[in-house]
C-alpha cells in the first residue's frame, strides 16, 4: 500500500491532498504557514473575502461529530469564494467501507472539487484520496487516532506568531498522547520544522507506547515536564477511543495532570498556553487558565481558519498546475 506521506504529493512534489504532516517536507509546511499568514486580517480589519475558489465546491463530509474543525473549513472554503455542501453523515453511515465510497463516487459526480474528510477509522482519509477523479483533492480532517494535520498547521502557525525561532523552542503537550490524532500530527510537524525539545507528558496508561520511535522525551509529572518550556499544550483525554487501559479518575488527573493556576505555578511567564478543543473544563484545564493571559486557545480558533484557507488555495493551485502539465504533455 502506498504510503500516505508520499501518496499526498504529487510526482513533481507538490501537494496534491492533505493526509499527514508526517514525512512533508519542510518548505511545504513553510509554505502553508506563509501563505496562512498573508489570510490573516490586521488588527481591527474585517477578514476579508477572495476568490481563488470561485466555481469550486467543497464537500464537508464528517463521519465523526465535530464543531469547531467542521464549521471552520466551511468557513474557510466560504472565504476563498468556494459552493459548500455540508453533510454530516456519523448517524447515517457505516464505517469506511463500500458505502462511504459510494458516498464520494456520487458527490464526486455532482461536481465536487474538495472533499474534506473527518471519519474514526485510521486511514480513511488516504483510503479515499485513493479513489477521487485526478483532479479531486482530499483534506483529513482527523481520522481516528491517526492524524489531524490542519489541527498541527495551525498550532504551529500559532506558536510561530509569538515564537518564530522552532530551532530554540521547548515544547510540552500535556494529556491523552496515547489516543491523541493531534499529538501526533504536532509531533511530526514540530520536528520537522527543527524543534529540538518536545515532551509528552502524561499518566502511564495515557503514555505513547514508543516515545522514542518519535523521538520525543517521556515525562510522567506535570512539575517536570513544563520546566523551562516555552509552549504547553493541553489535550482532551479521548475516553471514546480507550479499551483496557488504566487512567485516572478525572479528580485525579485533574489534581495531577489539570492545567491549573496551581499547577502551572513553575511555568515561564512568557510561555504560552494551547489546547485543540474543544475543553473539558475542570478536566484537563480549567476557565481561569483556558482564557487567562498567558492563553492563545481563542488565537488557535482564528488561525484555524487562515490555515485551512491557505490549503485549500495551495492545493487547488497544484491541481491546476497538474492538469497544465498533462495538457503539454
Amino acid at each position: 500500500m502506498t504510503d500516505p506521506a508520499q501518496f499526498q504529493l504529487d510526482a513533481h512534489g507538490r501537494l496534491r491532498h492533505l493526509l499527514t504532516t508526517e514525512g512533508m517536507p519542510a518548505d511545504i509546511l513553510t509554505e502553508i504557514l506563509d501563505t496562512a499568514a498573508s489570510f490573516l486580517p490586521a488588527s481591527k480589519e474585517p477578514p476579508r473575502k477572495v476568490p481563488l475558489l470561485r466555481g469550486s465546491t467543497v464537500a464537508n463530509l464528517f463521519f465523526e461529530p465535530s464543531t469547531r474543525t467542521r464549521t471552520t473549513f466551511e468557513v474557510a472554503a466560504k472565504r476563498l469564494s468556494a459552493d459548500v455542501i455540508d453533510m454530516q453523515l456519523e448517524h447515517s453511515s457505516k464505517n469506511k467501507g463500500e458505502d462511504d465510497v459510494d458516498t464520494l463516487y456520487t458527490l464526486q459526480a455532482m461536481g465536487v472539487d474538495l472533499f474534506v474528510i473527518r471519519h474514526p477509522e485510521n486511514g480513511a482519509a488516504a483510503h479515499f484520496a485513493r479513489h477521487v477523479a485526478p483532479d479531486v483533492a482530499v483534506l483529513n480532517a482527523g481520522d481516528g487516532s491517526n492524524a489531524h494535520p490542519t489541527q498541527a498547521l495551525l498550532d504551529a502557525l500559532t506558536i510561530r506568531r509569538h515564537r518564530p525561532d522552532f530551532h530554540n523552542l521547548s515544547v510540552a503537550i500535556v494529556g491523552d498522547v496515547r489516543h491523541s490524532r493531534v499529538a501526533q500530527s504536532n509531533i511530526h510537524a514540530l520536528k520537522t520544522l527543527g524543534v529540538p525539545d518536545i515532551r509528552v507528558v502524561a499518566p502511564e496508561g495515557l503514555m505513547l507506547e514508543d516515545p522514542s520511535k518519535l523521538g520525543v522525551t517521556p515525562v510522567f509529572t506535570l512539575a517536570e515536564g513544563i520546566r523551562d518550556v516555552d509552549v504547553v499544550m493541553g489535550l482532551r483525554i479521548q475516553r471514546e477511543r480507550m479499551h483496557h487501559e488504566r487512567v485516572p479518575s478525572v479528580e485525579e488527573y485533574h489534581r495531577q495532570f489539570g492545567l491549573t493556576r496551581h499547577t502551572l505555578g513553575g511555568l515561564k511567564p512568557e510561555a504560552i498556553i494551547m489546547h485543540p478543543g474543544p475543553i473539558n473544563r475542570g478536566v484537563e484545564i480549567d476557565a481561569e487558565t483556558a482564557y487567562g493571559p498567558q492563553s492563545v486557545i481563542l488565537e488557535q480558533v482564528r488561525n484555524g481558519i487562515a490555515i485551512r484557507m491557505a490549503v485549500m488555495a495551495i492545493i487547488a493551485g497544484n491541481v491546476k498546475k497538474a492538469a497544465g502539465d498533462q495538457t503539454q504533455a
